[in-house]
């Protein structure tokens, strides 16, 4: 098959289209034909190499793919060649404890697809066949691919770790992003208020146009001034912060009492710092976040079926074309979700 792999770390000049052995599909899994991948920053950030992580090269990268069935292996039941697929993202054993509840997110051998293993960058790719979900006829294949890590992710930070409520105000940092926009779309689904961040007045009219009732350019105004001006002085209930060391300061004075940040990234920095009298003084509760459960993908996927959020697509690169894909992503430019097609 096609893919595209890089034989060592650097940048997007490392990613190389080439052919590939193709996957086979092993017992209780299948191979999928890829449609269409979204690209997210894991991919960056293993292309050019992660402190004390040990990446298996030559790799092929890419977590969100929509495709069809190619090949079914041994013991797969209910599902056949041609069925339309998206693929749960994550990776886990499927017998331990966590796995059995449904917060398969928690299990110690968790694993993102394309990271250890083998992912979306090429024309096929093989996963266990407890990682398909059932692709409706009506639903593009660029949307579907640029649906699940986003959005599962997003999922998770507003409803299993920050329990969001309709009462909520609700701050989303950076709504160009593919956990942004996503955010902004469950936020609003969900009946909560949602204020974001962006830079340029095309991304803020994009944000006002996919849910959110304010949008601050984070290039010109004083996000926290700006917030508190729009809450009367009270800060937010609930902060969706994945930028890291540029953002965290304001995200966290940005909270109202009693309110919660959840985080899932990093991308600026990890090294943060934090005044613990603020903290307890005004019983704030920050609250890691990563990736999702199969079932929140599910409940997702309901609204997304239904039409009632729906992710927004950037732009759309062929797979020979990743190394400029990559780049597009690295310019900070895009809002929402780059993808790949054969």
């Amino acid at each position: 098959m096609k893919a595209v792999r890089f034989h060592h770390h650097g940048g997007a000049d490392v990613l190389v289209y080439e052919d590939a052995p193709d996957p086979a599909a092993a017992p209780g899994g299948v191979v999928v034909r890829v449609h269409a991948c979204a690209l997210n920053h894991l991919d960056l950030w293993q292309r050019r190499g992660l402190e004390r992580v040990v990446i298996p090269l030559p790799h092929i990268s890419g977590a969100d793919v929509a495709g069809e069935i190619a090949d079914v292996g041994a013991g797969v039941e209910g599902w056949h060649r041609g069925d339309r697929v998206m693929l749960q993202p994550g990776l886990s054993c499927g017998v331990c404890p966590m796995c059995v509840a449904g917060r398969d997110n928690y299990c110690a051998k968790y694993d993102v697809l394309g990271y250890q293993s083998d992912g979306g960058y090429a024309e096929y790719v093989a996963v266990p066949a407890a990682n398909l979900i059932a692709l409706p006829a009506g639903i593009a294949w660029t949307e579907a691919a640029a649906f699940p890590l986003s959005f599962l992710t997003a999922w998770h930070m507003l409803h299993g770790r920050a329990h969001l409520t309709a009462a909520d105000t609700v701050l989303v940092i950076a709504a160009g992003s593919g956990v942004g926009q996503a955010a902004i779309q469950i936020a609003h689904a969900a009946g909560s208020r949602v204020i974001t961040t962006a830079g340029g007045a095309d991304k803020l009219a994009r944000a006002k146009a996919i849910g959110a009732e304010d949008a601050i350019d984070h290039y010109a105004e004083d996000v926290v001034k700006r917030v508190k001006a729009l809450t009367g002085g009270r800060g937010v209930d609930v902060v969706i912060e994945h930028v890291g060391i540029a953002t965290w300061d304001r995200s966290v004075r940005c909270l109202a009492r009693g309110g919660r940040l959840v985080t899932c990234g990093a991308t600026t920095g990890h090294a943060a710092s934090l005044d613990l009298r603020h903290l307890f003084a005004r019983q704030l509760s920050l609250l890691g976040s990563y990736m999702g459960g199969k079932p929140e993908l599910v409940s997702a996927a309901e609204l997304f079926f239904a039409g009632k959020v729906r992710p927004v697509i950037d732009r759309t690169f062929p797979l020979r074309e990743a190394a400029a894909a990559h780049r597009h992503l690295e310019s900070k430019s895009p809002f929402g979700k780059v993808v790949l097609t054969p």
